[in-house]
């Protein structure tokens, strides 16, 4: 018989990677377009980029949500907050939004200082949740939230992906700073970690709590909840930064060119940036479901996450350099690409396991 199409069925799984990586090779293309000098119009500044990127795709994300009312959440218990009593799991996703509108800005802002190599930034945020996923299974099923076993394939997996990762710093001759010689990087970047540590412990929370459910996907509400949470906190946040930066002239780097793309939009570059950021706003759909896949451990659904990414980063690399006369990818990023293919190769065995231990819908 064919393999139900199920929530938690590797067809699924399939789509929701084909669906990331098509829109994460868009989204790849955007960023080293509008980040490149144009015939006649400057490149625009990083920080004004990730002003009207976010804001394209916090639209499309939170518009989504809310027009198709995807904030239902089907709760297992109910709580008390402020003598207002709701669904249990409403203040522990809101502050997964809260970390989501953490993470957004500090990966751009880490990529942003000047003394530090884009592509080492980019190695330890993507070895980084690499690793807490796998930390992260390990404190549930010590927790007795977590009812399946990390298997050995998806550790090969992870030790593979980091070899893929951390290939590019042993090459790396930018010259740059470690990112832990600058203060503020360090702010950033521990930052960066913190939220995203938090965000994916609550991520398996949610997930490994619910009840078996083969009809309704669950994970919609949480995604929507936190998306709502998310932005609101980037207005808020947004808002008080021009507000304190205007009032009181506080210029710099990083806050003048933010202030600007907020307060005076770029005629030129803006709106298209906005409409770039549609797909990026897309990405952050298939990027969750892929972190909250059912049935699934952290360390797996990390791994297929960040795999994908990299694979699309290679794509959009060569698209950008056959399309815009870009450089083409390294040496170095192909014999990183043999190591995740490799590794992906390990999670194709996992995958079989894990369908083996699924209970059929």
């Amino acid at each position: 018989m064919p393999e139900r199409r199920d929530h938690a069925s590797t067809a699924r799984l399939i789509e929701l990677c084909a669906g990331y990586f098509i829109f994460y090779v868009i989204t790849g293309v955007a960023v080293k377009f509008f980040l490149s000098t144009k015939e006649g119009f400057p490149a625009l500044d990083g920080m004004e980029y990730l002003v009207y990127n976010t804001a394209g795709g916090t639209v499309i994300a939170t518009g989504v949500v809310l027009i198709l009312k995807w904030y239902h959440l089907d709760s297992i218990g109910k709580t008390k907050v402020l003598g207002f009593t709701i669904p249990s799991e409403i203040p522990y996703i809101i502050a997964s939004g809260i970390c989501t509108a953490v993470v957004i800005p500090t990966t751009t802002l880490l990529y942003s200082f000047k003394g530090i190599s884009v592509m080492v930034a980019m190695v330890i945020m993507r070895g980084a949740v690499i690793i807490i996923g796998r930390v992260v299974d390990e404190i549930q099923i010590r927790q007795g939230i977590l009812k399946k076993k990390v298997f050995a394939e998806e550790n090969f997996a992870m030790v593979l992906a980091l070899f893929a990762v951390s290939i590019n710093i042993i090459a790396d001759d930018s010259g740059g700073d470690s990112a832990f010689t600058s203060l503020p990087a360090v702010v950033i970047f521990g930052s960066y970690i913190l939220a995203y540590s938090f965000r994916i412990y609550i991520m398996n929370y949610y997930k490994n709590t619910r009840k078996e459910n083969c009809i309704k996907d669950t994970n919609k509400a949480f995604f929507a909840i936190e998306q709502i949470a998310s932005t609101a906190t980037l207005i808020m946040v947004t808002v008080a930064i021009v507000v304190f930066a205007k009032s009181l002239d506080i210029t710099g780097e990083r806050i003048t060119p933010f202030v600007t793309a907020v307060t005076a939009p770029d005629p030129d570059w803006s709106h298209w940036a906005f409409i770039a950021g549609l797909a990026y706003g897309v990405v952050a759909f298939f990027s969750v479901f892929l972190f909250m896949f059912k049935g699934r451990t952290a360390t797996f659904a990390g791994l297929v996450n960040r795999l994908t990414s990299l694979i699309a980063g290679t794509v959009s690399t060569l698209l950008f350099a056959f399309l815009f006369q870009g450089s083409y990818p390294h040496l170095v990023d192909w014999i990183a690409l043999i190591f995740i293919l490799a590794a992906v190769g390990f999670m194709a065995k996992a995958e079989k396991k894990r369908k083996k231990e699924l209970k059929p819908c």
